[in-house]
């Protein structure tokens, strides 16, 4: 029996739609490009190389220098990126407002993070592997662990952070799991409308978190050896690469 590999993506593609999941981890199938996706790639490689230099150039003079070195390296990758983005300096303008948005949140030049872009994992079970890339872990000389992940998009609405926190739960349990402590604090930095939201998880929340994720493996199991894979139509089919093919939208 081959193990179930999981993500917070994947877990979130099933939970929202068993097809999707399906569509993208079983049959691989190629998807478009998203420009949304792509403008947090480029935030979050700038981001992550704003660390290399030095505490005192930690500036959004040096993280505006970052930008056109990171795109074009981007654009070598997918050369369709120069196409789809039309109008490249309304694109480079709104990476630079959402920079400029993280250096009133937070001041890089005062701490140095521990890890940046670390993959973590571990053995959920016999059959389901669990892992993730964390977009900033530091850890203070006391110990206490703080998970950080960049969003360039907007904050949930009131009633909707919980939802938000559980990808960073799943790292939170990770990092339990493997190295018997606890995170003191999970943050969610929304550039795109200026918010960080706090989290304070406890070992009956992540116990929680771990539930569910075996629960959702258990499901994922049963639509792989029943072959179910149902739809679950809602805005969300608007932007989903597979709406043409998608049983839930075919006439």
């Amino acid at each position: 029996m081959d193990k179930i590999r999981l993500s917070p993506s994947r877990v979130g593609d099933f939970t929202n739609c068993p097809a999707l999941y399906k569509f993208r981890a079983i049959d691989q199938l190629p998807e478009a490009i998203s420009l949304d996706a792509e403008r947090g790639t480029l935030l979050h490689t700038i981001l992550h190389d704003l660390f290399e230099a030095k505490p005192t150039d930690r500036n959004l003079e040096t993280a505006f220098s970052l930008i056109a070195s990171r795109w074009q390296n981007q654009i070598s990758a997918k050369p369709e990126l120069a196409t789809l983005v039309a109008d490249e300096k309304e694109w480079i303008d709104r990476i630079s407002s959402l920079l400029s948005t993280y250096f009133t949140l937070e001041k890089p030049m005062e701490f140095e993070p521990t890890h940046r872009e670390i993959h973590v994992e571990m053995d959920l079970s016999d059959d389901l592997y669990l892992h993730g890339y964390v977009d900033r872990l530091d850890i203070a000389p006391t110990g206490e662990v703080r998970i950080v992940d960049y969003k360039s998009g907007k904050s949930p609405k009131p009633g909707w952070e919980d939802k938000a926190f559980f990808q960073l739960r799943i790292y939170a349990l990770i990092y339990w799991r493997k190295h018997g402590v606890i995170p003191k604090l999970l943050q969610l930095i929304y550039l795109g409308n200026a918010q960080v939201i706090k989290n304070l998880p406890s070992d009956q929340d992540l116990i929680s978190t771990e539930k569910k994720l075996l629960q959702i493996g258990s499901e994922i199991r049963e639509a792989i050896e029943s072959d179910k894979w149902p739809t679950k139509p809602s805005r969300l089919c608007d932007w989903c690469s597979f709406k043409p093919i998608c049983p839930a939208h075919k006439i």
